[in-house]
C-alpha cells in the first residue's frame, strides 16, 4: 500500500482508494446529521453489532467466498478494515486500540470472530463487535451488516438492520429520521455513489476522501488491531509518517 501511494505521488497520478462503506446511504446521513449538532456536538460512544451468519459449519463461505476459507487473516482484514474507515469518517482520528480476536470454526484458517475498542483522539470511545458465525435476526444481513448506535451529549443516532435511522434526543423519545436509501445493488448503492465521487472529483479537481495517503491511516489502524490481538494489550496508532517509512 505504501509502495503504490509513493508511486502515484512520485508519477503525479490522482489516486483514490474504492472504499464503499463510508458510502453507504446510512453513514452520509449519520455524517450529516452529526455536522447540524441535532445531537450536540461531542460523540461520546459509537457501537456497531454484526452478526452475518454465514461462517458457521463445514461448508462455511463456500456458495459465496470460498477463498474466506484460507485468508490467514479474516475478520478484520476482509471486512472490519471497512468499519475502521467509516469509524474515522464520523468521528476523526483513532489514537489507540484494543483488540480481542478469536477463531470460532475450525474449518478456516483466519480470525472469524472480533471485539474491538477504538479511542479517538477527540475524547470518544468506538466498539466494534462482530462475528460471521452467529446470525442476524434480519432476513438481509448484508444491507447494513449490522446494527449502529451513535451516544452524543444531546442525544442518540441509531441504525438498524432495515436502514431505518432514528434520533432520541435527550429527555424526549426515539422518532424516525426520513432520508433516501434503497435497497439495490450492495447496501444502498454505495458503490455506485464511490464511484461518482470519484468521477466528480476527477471533473471538480477537488481532493479524494479516500485518497492514498488518507487510506494509509486506516491501514495504520487495522495493523494496530492485530499487533493488540497478539501482545494482548493496548496498541498506540503509529503516525501517518512512520506509516510511510
Amino acid at each position: 500500500a505504501r509502495q503504490i501511494v509513493e508511486y502515484t505521488n512520485q508519477a503525479g497520478v490522482r489516486f483514490m482508494v474504492h472504499e464503499n462503506w463510508r458510502f453507504q446511504p446510512w453513514y452520509r446521513e449519520i455524517k450529516r446529521l452529526l455536522n447540524s449538532g441535532i445531537v450536540g456536538d461531542k460523540i461520546h460512544v459509537m457501537t456497531f453489532r454484526s452478526r452475518m451468519g454465514d461462517g458457521w459449519g463445514d461448508d462455511a463461505y463456500l456458495n459465496r467466498q470460498p477463498y474466506f476459507r484460507d485468508y490467514p487473516r479474516l475478520l478484520v482484514y476482509e471486512n472490519g478494515v471497512h468499519f475502521i474507515d467509516t469509524y474515522r469518517y464520523l468521528a476523526g482520528e483513532i489514537k489507540r486500540v484494543y483488540a480481542v480476536l478469536k477463531k470460532l470454526n475450525r474449518v478456516i484458517a483466519g480470525e472469524d470472530a472480533g471485539v474491538v475498542v477504538f479511542e479517538f483522539e477527540s475524547g470518544a470511545t468506538g466498539l466494534w463487535d462482530a462475528n460471521r458465525y452467529n446470525e442476524s435476526n434480519c432476513p438481509s444481513p448484508r444491507y447494513t451488516f449490522g446494527e449502529f448506535l451513535v451516544d452524543a451529549n444531546g442525544g442518540s443516532i441509531r441504525l438498524y438492520n432495515d436502514g431505518r435511522l432514528t434520533i432520541q434526543t435527550l429527555g424526549k423519545p426515539e422518532t424516525e429520521h426520513p432520508y433516501r436509501h434503497e435497497n439495490r445493488a450492495f447496501s444502498g448503492d454505495c458503490c455506485y455513489t464511490t464511484q461518482r465521487h470519484f468521477i466528480d472529483r476527477m471533473i471538480d479537481g477537488k481532493e479524494f476522501e479516500t485518497n492514498g495517503q488518507d487510506y494509509l491511516r486506516t491501514l495504520a489502524v487495522q495493523d494496530a488491531v492485530y499487533r493488540s490481538a497478539e501482545s494482548g494489550s493496548p496498541q498506540e496508532i503509529r503516525s501517518a509518517e512512520a506509516a510511510n517509512h
